[in-house]
This record gives C-alpha cells, structure tokens and sequence, in this order.
C-alpha cells in the first residue's frame, strides 16, 4: 500500500514538472512567428513578445516602408484633388461631407508621412518606380469624367472611384505590415486601414 501511494506521489510531481516546463516555453505566451535569418542563416522560431521585443530594439525602415511612404503620398494627394471637385459639382451634401472628411483625414496623413520621411533621411520622391503600379489610382480619363459631371452624376462616380481608390490604400497599407519593418509605419497603416474601410462601407451605402 505504501508503495502504491509513494508511487502516485512520484506521479504527481512528474505531471507537475511537465506542467511547470510548458508554462515557461516561450511559445505558451501567444501564437509563434517565424523570424527570416540573415543570409546564409536559417529562419528562427520566436514568440509573438520576443518577436515584438526583437522589433522594438530595431525598426530600422526598410524599402517597403520607404517605398509605402512615397507611395502613399502621392495616392493620398489625387485623392485630395478628387475631394476638391466635390463643393461645386455634388448634390448631394453627404456626398459633400464625405468629401470634407476625407480631406480632412488625408490631409494630416500627407504631412505625417512627409514628415517621417524627413525625419530618417529620405527624399519625398524615388526614382519612380515605387509608383508604377498602385492599386485604385483613377486614370487621367476618369478624373477628366470627374471634372466634367454635375449633380446625381458626379455623385455617382465621385463614390464609385473613391471606393475604388480607398480599396487600393487598404491594400497598400496591409502589404506594408507585412513587409516593412517601421513600427510607425505600422502605425500609420492601421491608421489608413481603419479609416478608409469604415469610409468604404458608408460609401457603398450612399451608392
């Protein structure tokens, strides 16, 4: 009978032990990431906090983010001047404030990333091709259609090639959290996800 119990205490304490060594694996804090190594070296497996803490001792911008900031600046500024249009062309006055919301939004994003630039050295402008091919861009076409409508049919396609240019942005913006390495690029592109995909969805219901 003693043997028995000793036997179940022994048990015990294995579980226990077991126990103990899970809650300190690293990976029992959140859902593992897979950290690309330097080159010649092979890929790591962390922690979503130490791959956070990893990032936070270097978020030394890369080309994405570079290339985003660019990028982002001038999709924001067509957008401006497709907002422009709106006080003397629209019917509608949502259409109108949507407008102003939008200009208002973009506006201080344009300087935010102007500004951030700066700050790390970078010029406003690349070479160009970070331009190339950014998704929801209107054509020349379309925005002289723009400028030409009035009334019910500005209204119309007013939302229906901003819907399409805010999609783009949230693209950009998604591809930029998974490529770049800036955190306040991070930031700004959570900042540009949220509020276009909430202006998307009002948008098509104003349609």
């Amino acid at each position: 009978m003693t043997g028995t119990a000793a036997l179940a205490v022994l048990a015990v304490l294995a579980l226990a032990g077991c126990d103990d060594s899970e809650a300190k694996s690293p990976a029992r804090g959140g859902p593992s990431v897979i950290v690309p190594g330097k080159p010649g070296e092979s890929n790591r497996m962390l922690s979503a906090e130490e791959a956070a803490e990893q990032r936070a001792e270097d978020d030394s911008p890369n080309s994405a983010d570079v290339d985003y900031a660019r990028m982002m600046i001038a999709h924001h500024a067509q957008a401006l001047e497709m907002t422009e249009l709106a006080p003397s062309r629209a019917e509608s006055e949502k259409v109108t404030k949507l407008a102003e919301r939008i200009a208002a939004a973009q506006g201080p994003e344009i300087a935010a990333m102007k500004g951030w630039l700066k700050t790390h050295g970078k010029a406003e402008h690349g070479d160009g091709h970070e331009h190339v091919s950014m998704p929801g861009m209107a054509t020349e076409a379309q925005l002289e259609k723009l400028r030409a409508a009035r009334g019910k049919a500005f209204d119309q396609l007013f939302l229906t090639l901003m819907i399409t240019h805010h999609d783009g942005a949230v693209t950009m913006a998604t591809d930029v959290k998974g490529q770049g390495n800036n955190i306040r690029v991070e930031e700004m592109a959570d900042e540009v996800i949220a509020q276009q995909t909430s202006e998307i969805a009002r948008m098509r219901d104003m349609l």
